[in-house]
């Protein structure tokens, strides 16, 4: 077995010591977050839940799931898996289309393109004129948000970059054996990109679940995402003026809906997350 030395086993020593503190200060809110959603009213109020729940009920939970909260907080839900599926889903394939086009050499163009999507990323029109155009485009329904804010340019750069480091050889293989363009980016590119592909998709969808502002002021209420109904609820939690008879805190209502709203990403994340340290060129010739 190999000895370390002593400046080696201090390194060793100090940098584990900094990840475990790390994991603690990144579990912590999760841990205190459950804590406070199924605490009994009077913990939280008086503020005595710390780390571990304190008088444990989980009414505010069941209040979400199947109690008097529950309609428009799954109604909410509904909308937000609406946004995420089909917005991540059509952001996904207009940059693939897009980075397919502009890994190309030959394409017409492209120097001319790439700088117009580039120069999205500089310069923007700002918040009045974006709201204004929105709603002259008529973008006031949950499919007008998707198709208003399909892609990002970073994105489209990102998998061009990748594209472009795919072997040429595997790609001329393609051709001589008659295969097209389409046939070309679904069956060659697309599977040897799982990694790039991974990181985009979770790149659209955490900004389609999260989105709050544009989709708070776009649409109508009846379809108002999650992130819109939390602050309603966040509001309702601060305002000291509201008295309810229900036997559980609001504030635990809020911890409960936030634990409910991250389930999903807690699922999907890690199934992702197998393909961020894979190889850039999966399966790639080497020249």
């Amino acid at each position: 077995m190999k000895r370390l030395d002593r400046s080696e086993l201090i390194f060793k020593i100090i940098a584990y010591v900094l990840v475990t503190a790390f994991v603690l200060t990144t579990l912590y809110p999760f841990i205190y977050s459950i804590s406070m959603a199924i605490s009994g009213e009077l913990a939280v109020t008086l503020g005595n839940v710390v780390l571990w729940p304190v008088d444990i009920q989980f009414d505010a939970v069941k209040a979400l799931i199947i109690g008097d909260r529950a309609k428009s907080f799954w109604i909410s839900y509904t909308n937000t898996l609406f946004y995420t599926f089909y917005g991540t889903f059509y952001s996904i394939v207009i940059s693939v289309f897009a980075a397919y086009a502009l890994s190309k050499t030959n394409l017409i163009f492209k120097r001319q393109i790439s700088f117009l999507i580039v120069f999205t990323m500089w310069f923007s029109a700002g918040l009045i004129p974006t709201y204004i155009n929105y709603r002259s485009l008529m973008v006031n329904n949950r499919w007008g948000i998707i198709y208003a804010f399909g892609v990002q340019a970073f994105n489209i750069l990102l998998l061009r970059n990748f594209f472009k480091g795919i072997s040429k050889e595997i790609e001329e293989a393609a051709i001589v054996d008659g295969a097209s363009d389409f046939q070309i980016l679904t069956q060659v590119y697309l599977p040897m990109s799982k990694s790039a592909m991974a990181t985009v998709t979770l790149f659209y969808a955490l900004n389609r679940w999260n989105g709050y502002f544009w989709n708070m002021r776009l649409v109508q209420g009846t379809e108002h995402p999650l992130q819109v109904i939390l602050r309603g609820i966040t509001e309702d939690a601060q305002n000291t003026d509201i008295i309810t008879n229900y036997p559980y805190s609001e504030f635990s209502l809020v911890y409960a809906a936030i634990i409910l709203s991250i389930i999903p990403v807690i699922v999907v994340y890690p199934y992702l997350q197998k393909y961020f340290a894979r190889g850039v060129n999966i399966g790639g010739v080497k020249e």
